[in-house]
Parts: C-alpha cells; sequence; structure tokens
C-alpha cells in the first residue's frame, strides 16, 4: 500500500507541475515533429476528393448552418 501511495504522490505531483507550466506559459503541449503539416500534408485525409460520409457531414452541417440564418430572429 505504500508504494501506491509514493507511486499516486508522484504522478499527482507531475501533472500539478505540468498544469501550473501551462497556466504561466500559456503554451499548449505539442509534439517535437511539428505533426502532419512539416511533411506537407494540409489534412488529415489527403484525397482529392471527400469520401461520401464527409460529404454527408459537410451537407448536414450545410443545412443546420442554413437554417439558423434562416430561423434567426433578429
Amino acid at each position: 500500500m505504500q508504494i501506491f501511495l509514493i507511486t499516486f504522490g508522484v504522478f499527482l505531483a507531475v501533472v500539478v507541475a505540468m498544469a501550473i507550466g501551462y497556466i504561466f506559459q500559456k503554451k499548449t503541449i505539442s509534439g517535437s515533429c511539428g505533426g502532419l503539416g512539416t511533411i506537407g500534408i494540409e489534412k488529415e485525409c489527403d484525397c482529392p476528393e471527400p469520401c461520401d460520409n464527409r460529404k454527408k457531414k459537410m451537407a448536414k452541417e450545410e443545412a443546420r448552418r442554413k437554417m439558423l440564418t434562416d430561423n434567426r430572429i433578429i
């Protein structure tokens, strides 16, 4: 039980230190490689045309946006 409490305390101290660092620096956590942008990929899916599921999501979002603008009170 003592090892568990020590381990828990160490993890808690690391999380608190990371939180304090974030609060003071206002810097997001990022990887060392820079992500997909460093190798020239603009988006996750590098397809020339979106797939059917993506087209459905885009159409749904467009319909929602149109409904919100058409039914605006102000």
